[in-house]
């Protein structure tokens, strides 16, 4: 997977990397024939006495590090802008296809588990591009380049070299192998900790209304202490590379030294090559450790691909059509055909045999009990889910063959859960059409009945509105819903229980301030409380997923026993007749 996603997105920025390569291998080339030059001043011009020779072969060294400083600033530049460049890549493409996702698919990952595949497991990923472009690309020509050099300058010493690297890259392999678990566990505590501060953070008021900070507390400190225990794992593996890599470094001067004494001694090899030999055998055994560095990356940079591509792999089940209708009249009908639902491993459906219509002009109301089925059945007709049998149009279209942005543009959905963006109250309403002016967005706040509360917030529209709308009330953050949808102007109205936090007065006023603005809009509304939908033109009651009531307030009283159940258990008799 890793391979895979490097090669997938790496593959715009070929020219840098051919770049990159380049001067890493004339940087690298440059600092190979370094230990040559200071052997031959050691040989020819210390041995010898010959101060002109020294200055002379001295100054190619300056010149020839001067290079080497160069070649490796440049490409380090390159590299980075490359990594920078592959990091923002990646990150826009898991965005943009967690955007695709239905409401399935984004709760089969889970929201804290798509936080850390976009930041922290693309930053490993991203990591791992920037020290191959710096180190590792360097390291093979270094270990190759090295040899070379090694055997030029003595070829009776080069058995120390089929020695200490095996040893070393055996020693290293061993360990990495290890250390691979411990960094796929790492990335899943890491999902785990950002799941529970998030739930923390988020329910805060809920955790100080119980008092259950201290329980809050030891959970967030289990899962914080299995990724501590984890990491210490992979930290207790890796901490034993370095003396390793130490213990092979010093072990191999020392060969080196001594069997190259009896050399020097036999007139087999010079004192300066001798020198150069151990500067190589440094070199190659230094690129063998930057490539080691890079191994402790790889095998969580692996983990971290594979779970990035999961996410790149995984298709919406809310597929776009493939011939998308993209025109259709301006009438905004809805109909559902014999609507199924059933969730993806579930015993039995959510939805069984629905069927109604909800015309332009008209108001259709849909009541029932927690858990009928109420929701899931409007989040059918935007496709946050697709029906698994049975067909939702609009304008005599199924959805399903609809162009995606042509359906969304034809409804105005206020959830059941309002929620607000960061920024303000103009920008919040602007998402329902960013070029509506002040006025229409006062207007639509007017029908809201939520002018008056935002004219005494500071900056009126400029009014900060702080994530989820934290600093506003739930009727507040209802009613800025409501008009957000408003400003909008679909030919379909959807309201999920957005009436729930208004006191009677405002859900009255609101309700008949909306009829004008609506008049020629089919407004579909579910809701909790008879009062806000006795004056739909059709109710439709469901009971356990199946409609057991269809017609206007009067008729299901007498007709359906679900409805007046309901309707005995909210109202006294007097109102209910």
């Amino acid at each position: 997977m890793l391979v895979r996603l490097l090669r997938t997105y790496l593959r715009p920025y070929a020219r840098p990397l051919a770049v990159v390569v380049a001067l890493q291998l004339v940087g690298t080339m440059a600092s190979l024939y370094l230990p040559s030059l200071n052997a031959d001043i050691i040989d020819k011009g210390i041995a010898k006495g010959d101060t002109g020779y020294i200055l002379t072969t001295g100054g190619w060294m300056l010149l020839v590090t001067g290079l080497q400083i160069a070649c490796s600033i440049v490409a380090v530049y390159f590299g980075a802008r490359t990594a920078m460049g592959f990091g923002r890549d990646v990150r826009s493409a898991v965005f943009r296809r967690v955007g695709e996702f239905s409401a399935r698919e984004v709760g089969h990952f889970g929201a804290p588990s798509l936080i850390t595949r976009n930041t922290n497991d693309v930053q490993q990923v991203q990591m791992l591009v920037v020290l191959t472009c710096t180190m590792l690309i360097a390291a093979p020509i270094m270990c190759v380049g090295g040899v070379i050099m090694a055997l030029r300058e003595d070829a009776g010493l080069s058995w120390l070299l089929l020695v200490s690297v095996p040893v070393l890259a055996l020693a290293i392999g061993l360990i990495m192998r290890r250390m691979v678990p411990q960094f796929r566990s790492m990335q899943t505590r890491i999902d785990a900790v950002n799941r529970v501060l998030r739930e923390q953070i988020t329910g805060i008021r809920v955790v100080r209304a119980f008092v259950r900070e201290p329980y809050e507390a030891d959970r967030f400190g289990v899962a914080n202490a299995d990724l501590t225990a984890t990491a210490l794992r992979a930290g207790r593996l890796m901490v034993l590379i370095f003396p390793i890599v130490m213990l092979v470094l010093n072990s191999s001067s020392v060969a080196v030294l001594w069997f190259g004494a009896f050399r020097v001694d036999a007139g087999q090899i010079q004192i300066g090559a001798l020198t150069a030999f151990l500067s190589y055998l440094m070199q190659i055994l230094m690129s063998v450790m930057m490539a080691t560095f890079m191994l402790m990356m790889v095998p969580r940079a692996a983990v971290c691909a594979e779970r990035i591509v999961e996410v790149l792999d995984t298709e919406s089940s809310v597929a776009p059509a493939r011939h998308p209708v993209t025109e259709l009249p301006a009438r905004g009908d809805l109909e559902l055909r014999n609507v199924q639902f059933q969730y993806p491993g579930a015993a039995a459906p959510v939805l069984l045999g629905i069927s109604f219509r909800a015309e332009a002009g008209r108001t259709t109301a849909i009541i029932g009990s927690t858990g009928a089925g109420k929701t899931t059945l409007l989040s059918l007709v935007p496709r946050l889910f697709d029906v698994t049998g049975g067909a939702v149009l609009v304008d005599g279209v199924d959805v399903r063959e609809l162009d995606q942005d042509l359906l969304w543009s034809r409804i105005g959905i206020v959830p059941q859960k309002p929620y607000l963006f960061s920024g303000t109250v103009a920008s919040n309403l602007r998402y329902g059409n960013p070029d509506a002016t002040d006025e229409e967005l006062w207007e639509c706040l007017e029908i809201a009945q939520a002018r008056d509360f935002v004219e005494d917030m500071p900056g009126g529209l400029d009014a900060v509105i702080a994530q989820g709308g934290t600093n506003v009330s739930g009727g507040q953050r209802q009613r800025l819903a409501i008009a957000r949808a408003l400003v909008r102007r679909p030919e379909i109205y959807l309201f999920d229980d957005s009436f729930s936090a208004l006191d009677l007065g405002t859900d009255a006023r609101l309700r008949a301030a909306l009829g004008p603005v609506t008049a020629n809009a089919a407004v579909v509304i579910v809701a909790q409380r008879v009062s806000t939908i006795v004056d739909a033109d059709q109710i439709i009651v469901l009971e356990g997923g199946v409609i057991v009531g269809v017609g206007p307030h009067a008729e299901l009283l007498d007709s359906c026993p679900t409805y007046a159940e309901i309707v005995e258990s909210q109202l006294t008799a007097e109102v209910a007749a």
